[in-house]
């Protein structure tokens, strides 16, 4: 085979650009952030609870909402209670989903700002998915926590 007829495979590590060194460093600080907010909640330094008031969706209907539960899952996540009867997993699935996939997404990101590689399969990712479709997912993600909580809180009430 000549030179010019090698298949071009897809590098998996390639150099980062300032851009998306820049990039990565917000998304890894936006990260940081949350968890070190909900860190600092979960340590009673601060109230979440003034800022988000009562679910209205709840106090009408007596059914949680397709967001019900975050906060708290969220809270049981970053104090390390995944799993049981009193852990994040249990009282809002979806939040867990979440949450791992920001940690990734934050270890990437970290990655690429530290090591200044930045990964082939992250570019393949943003050229092949639109926006519209990670809506959806995110959509359908929820919709499914939000079934688990709906027939928990249904099952309760009987």
């Amino acid at each position: 085979m000549q030179t010019g007829q090698h298949l071009n495979k897809p590098k998996f590590f390639c150099r980062a650009s300032l851009r998306q060194r820049a990039a990565s460093a917000f998304v890894f600080l936006a990260v940081v952030a949350f968890f070190g907010l909900f860190r600092l909640a979960a340590n009673g330094k601060i109230d979440i609870g003034r800022w988000l008031a009562p679910c209205g969706f709840k106090q009408k209907y007596d059914l949680p909402c397709p967001t019900c539960g975050m906060t708290t899952s969220v809270l049981a996540f970053v104090r390390g209670k995944i799993f049981g009867r009193d852990g994040a997993f249990y009282i809002q699935p979806t939040a867990v989903l979440l949450c791992c996939m920001l940690l990734i997404i934050a270890f990437l990101a970290f990655l690429i700002v530290v090591f200044g590689v930045y990964f082939g399969f992250i570019k393949r990712f943003f050229a092949e998915v639109k926006i519209k479709h990670l809506i959806l997912a995110l959509i359908i993600v929820i919709a499914a926590g939000w079934v688990v909580t709906l027939a928990r809180a249904l099952a309760a009430h009987h």
